[in-house]
């Protein structure tokens, strides 16, 4: 920390100093620091030779400080973002919360999720700094705590401009009760103490109960509480009360609707220095911009009125006033009562928080152009008629710092060769330079170090999972959140059909496949764990068969994590990106796979259709329905059928209920199977249709399959798609923020 002191004090006084963005996001998937920020100053492979003098295998680190406080792409989104703006000297500060234990460390026990405690700060946290001098009160109903800031240096790569992560910690006003513990109440001594370090305790706490809904809505106040208050103290030092340039100094962008209460926060703090209501919300309209993430209804984040009340009342008024608002700038609009309706921040005793984030922005923008699209003309589509000024794309994007220069130095090195320099570390769309010399020899020398990195993530399989691989075999790739949506169980159930047609001979020319998926179900998401025991039995059926040996294998790794992902990233031939379409927002895993030379296994959906037109649909694997067809179909679409009239359907769908698998004591495979074929009261048959594209699917499998055996021409493919990254660079995304968002 103090060889760069003084770049980040200088950084920080460099922002402070002009207009700047503030980046509220409840997650920030940060995995190791050490070996990126030793990467970033450009002496990561100097120290990793003195420690390997010394016996020490820089890997060792990966235990110690992989800070998982995000879920998945949304978390790891936010800290490409600071990795990119800290390199572009882009002004931009992070806000998070510093959970004690990030997201779960996951067990599989009998092929079952089990959730345990990471304490990620177990070692100490190196790279943090506590700031005594900056805490913040926040009041709750029922409550007071401190705030108190731990700033994270972000070090951009190859330059002196260093960002600042600050995460705050909940702890009590009073930790410890010395009369109450003198009399003996030992638990209530320290009850306060307790309650306070709870708001911060864990990533994003189990909803099922009103409990864990009220601890959810107190995390988001607090960070925007701290954040904010911390932004207008900020202000005040330079400016004083002066409030008429804060939105011209200040940009704040909210990542998704959890941070949304920052809006009237600001509105709230604002007044209490005496400002009319009228212009403390247009000096939020001006300062805040919204990203959705998400067109999937139960994702789209609402709050129930008396319990928001319960929690925060005084910013309940203030969205009450909000909503006035609202209604006297509709009144103004040729608008019927349905829109009307649709379009209220409060509705059925319910804040609509994508509502407030709409209409307190000045922006509001999707993740991918498919994305974009669906907003506009359908989930926000009433706002987009009024205001489509506000509305703009900007496609998701990965550090290649992080996932082509540290994760797989040996591609590095040969991109640099042929390109003749390592400036696309920087600059990614040099990649596209790679193209003149895609032939016969570079996709050998390709294929060598693919094999290379599908041998060291056999290896270290092995020892991790107890599951060997052979780096001859294809190297297929689902790794990401565990959700219905993105149809983990579509693929376990097409591994299935392919055993079964090898065992009766159906299928006798199949290229030997490694089937590798990782993923974490959240820990009340009972399908999703449904999922992971089903593809875990369906890994114990192949990977017990003495036929299958030379043919497949399927793992499913334990605890896959941002350092799992290092590994497995580089070692992929195949990416599976397999959601139906319209319903990925973006994706970023699909961007980091393709970027170390994976081709493209999905469909029309999210940010897939931006690699195919960067790569061309003969360089990747498309299948299924697209938004269109499904559009057509869903109100008449009977899975049913399918399932009566397609013996390999009906076989693959039949192992969930007949006792080929063991199912979990809660008979998780009978529901899956019922909620496919016969739908809920909370969901149509097969409301993701895995049915409906599963023979689509098999197809393109199958083909990727049979192209891998002229393993050539498969590896000029990959390259084509390595050429063709440039775009999904995050440096990329962030430039076209800055410039057409925020302005600086």
């Amino acid at each position: 920390m103090a060889a760069i002191a003084e770049n980040w004090h200088k950084s920080k006084e460099k922002h402070n100093s002009k207009r700047r963005v503030h980046y509220f996001s409840a997650e920030y998937l940060l995995g190791r620091m050490i070996t990126n920020n030793l990467n970033s100053l450009g002496i990561l492979k100097e120290v990793i030779q003195l420690l390997e003098a010394r016996g020490i295998d820089v890997n060792l680190f990966e235990a110690i400080e992989d800070i998982a406080l995000g879920n998945g792409g949304l978390g790891r989104l936010a800290a490409c973002f600071l990795d990119s703006a800290a390199t572009h000297e882009i002004p931009l500060d992070g806000h998070g919360l510093r959970y004690k234990y990030g997201l779960f460390k996951q067990q599989i026990k009998d092929g079952e999720q089990h959730e345990v405690a990471d304490d990620w700060q177990r070692f100490g946290t190196p790279w943090c700094k506590r700031r005594d001098d900056s805490t913040v009160e926040v009041t709750f109903a029922d409550q007071k705590v401190i705030a108190v800031p731990y700033d994270m240096p972000i070090i951009g790569y190859m330059t002196d401009n260093i960002s600042t992560l600050r995460l705050w910690q909940s702890e009590a006003v009073q930790e410890f009760d010395f009369q109450l513990f003198n009399n003996f109440e030992y638990e209530q001594a320290v009850s306060e103490k307790n309650k306070a370090e709870n708001i911060t305790r864990v990533l994003y706490p189990n909803e099922n109960s009103y409990e864990g809904k009220r601890l959810r809505l107190k995390q988001q106040y607090f960070l925007c509480c701290a954040g904010i208050t911390d932004i207008v103290r900020n202000f005040i030092k330079t400016y004083g009360n002066d409030f008429s340039r804060f939105a011209e100094l200040n940009a704040i962008q909210l990542n998704d609707t959890h941070p949304t209460v920052a809006i009237p926060e600001l509105i709230r703090i604002l007044q209490d220095y005496n400002l009319p209501f009228d212009v403390a919300f247009e000096i939020a309209r001006k300062t805040f911009s919204y990203t959705n993430h998400t067109i999937m209804s139960e994702a789209l984040e609402s709050w129930e009125v008396e319990l928001f009340k319960s929690v925060i009342p005084n910013i309940y008024s203030i969205i009450v006033r909000i909503n006035e608002k609202l209604n006297m700038v509709l009144e103004t609009k040729s608008l019927d009562y349905e829109q009307i309706y649709r379009m209220q921040i409060i509705q059925d005793n319910r804040i609509v928080m994508a509502n407030l984030a709409t209409f307190v922005s000045s922006y509001v923008n999707g993740v991918a152009q498919i994305h974009t699209e669906i907003l506009k003309k359908n989930v926000l589509k009433d706002w987009y008629a009024i205001y489509p000024e506000r509305f703009q794309n900007k496609t998701n994007g990965i550090t290649q710092r992080r996932f082509l220069s540290l994760c797989n130095p040996e591609l590095t090195d040969f991109i640099a060769i042929i390109l003749g320099s390592n400036d696309f570390i920087k600059d990614l769309s040099i990649v596209e330079g790679i193209k003149p010399f895609i032939n016969d020899a570079t996709a050998k020398e390709f294929a060598t170090i693919k094999k290379q990195k599908k041998a060291q993530l056999a290896d270290f399989i092995y020892k991790r999972e107890g599951v060997k691989l052979s780096s001859e075999f294809i190297f297929d790739i689902q790794v990401k959140r565990l959700h219905e949506y993105k149809r983990q169980l579509m693929n376990a159930l097409s591994i299935l059909n392919i055993y079964y047609q090898i065992k009766d001979g159906a299928l006798t020319d199949f290229t030997p496949t490694a089937f590798i998926f990782g993923a974490k179900a959240a820990p009340g998401y009972k399908r999703a764990k449904g999922i992971i025991k089903f593809i875990n039995e369906v890994a114990t059926t192949v990977n017990s068969d003495p036929l299958m040996q030379d043919l497949m294998r399927v793992v499913f790794v334990e605890n896959y994590n941002l350092s799992y992902a290092e590994r497995i990233m580089p070692a992929a031939d195949v990416s599976e990106q397999i959601s139906p379409a319209g319903t990925e927002a973006s994706g970023t895993g699909n961007m980091k796979l393709m970027l170390n030379g994976a081709v493209t296994l999905g469909t029309y959906d999210g940010a897939n259709i931006e690699i195919i037109q960067q790569a061309g649909f003969e360089n990747n694997y498309i299948f299924g329905l697209r938004v269109e067809d499904i559009e057509k179909i869903k109100h008449n679409y009977n899975p049913k059928a399918l399932y009566d009239s397609d013996s390999n359907i009906k076989r693959v769908m039949d192992s969930l209920i007949n006792g080929a698998m063991q199912d979990t004591q809660d008979h998780s495979f009978t529901e899956l199977y019922n909620s496919i074929l016969y739908g809920t009261y909370w969901h149509r048959p097969d409301h993701h249709y895995i049915l409906a594209d599963f023979n689509s699917y098999m197809e393109a499998k199958l083909k990727a399959n049979n192209d891998y055996k002229d393993w050539v021409e498969f590896s000029k493919k990959c390259l084509m798609n390595i050429a063709s990254a440039g775009m999904f660079s995050s440096d990329r995304t962030i430039i076209q923020y800055a410039k057409e968002l925020w302005h600086v």
